[in-house]
């Protein structure tokens, strides 16, 4: 089956709404979790897991809208890069999810650039 570009970055545009529509609403539904990856020299923790959680949600629905694409493109691999931290002491301090495997922490670092290039592709590319 041949399919226009169009047709695909659309299908990926919704997949990446998806994904960041239901880890922003996990924000909320499973705070507790979301409070253990947070490092402990940042302020305010559950706050920041909300306000997270928030532009995750804004984010993906953003990406829908064409007038705001590329800023929410933009804001989204800004986001990704501000909890990339966070990411990085969850692996290092795998003790504090026992229910996780110790690999998957690790492995799960590698998916961020992954994850912004989808953004990039699905928000910010010239050819969207």
């Amino acid at each position: 089956m041949n399919t226009s570009p169009h047709i695909r970055t659309t299908i990926s545009r919704i997949i990446l709404s998806a994904f960041f529509i239901g880890v922003g609403v996990l924000h909320f539904t499973k705070a507790d979790l979301f409070m253990r990856v947070m490092p402990p020299y940042l302020p305010y923790p559950r706050e920041l897991v909300y306000v997270s959680g928030i532009f995750e949600i804004l984010g993906g629905i953003g990406v829908h809208v064409a007038l705001t694409r590329r800023a929410v493109g933009y804001g989204l691999i800004a986001l990704l890069v501000a909890v990339f931290p966070a990411n990085i002491h969850m692996a290092v301090h795998s003790e504090l999810f026992p229910e996780l495997p110790v690999a998957l922490l690790w492995i799960r670092l590698l998916f961020q650039p992954l994850i912004m290039a989808w953004v990039w592709s699905c928000a910010i590319k010239k050819s969207v």
